[in-house]
């Protein structure tokens, strides 16, 4: 598996996996102290899973983190730090992942006909609420 930590600060930004083998196994790419928590299944035919429910647990959510999965197409994905400066730009491409945990991020679209599908903690707030605009 191809990760790449994008960082500033001691702050982790972004984590970037990139199209290509999974590890066997179970494994988590996020911190268990991050909003979003991303972990990738390679298991083989049998694996039993079994079946649960999840608990009602109190968690306080200070902040949105998004995790975006290039189905088809590519577009570039510009990273910014705490303070709102660019750090990195990429392409990102079919089977690529992103997960956004801290700064900001913006996405430009390379090719007609892009999917992606994006998941982010909520409830949702609203616009003015959850975001603010980087010029």
């Amino acid at each position: 598996m191809n990760i790449k930590k994008i960082q500033s600060k001691e702050i982790v930004l972004a984590i970037i996996i990139k199209e290509g083998e999974w590890d066997k196994g179970l494994k988590f790419v996020s911190a268990d102290t991050d909003y979003q928590q991303v972990g990738f299944w390679n298991y083989e035919k049998g694996k039993v899973l079994q079946a649960h429910v999840h608990l009602k647990a109190s968690r306080e959510v200070l902040k949105t983190q998004e995790v975006i999965f290039m189905k088809q197409g590519s577009m570039r994905a510009d990273i910014y730090d705490e303070d709102r400066v660019l750090v990195e730009s990429l392409v990102l491409e079919k089977g690529d992942i992103g997960i956004f945990l801290n700064g900001g991020h913006g996405y430009e679209i390379l090719e007609n006909d892009t999917l992606v599908l994006e998941v982010k903690n909520g409830p949702y707030v609203g616009p003015e609420k959850d975001r603010e605009r980087i010029s």
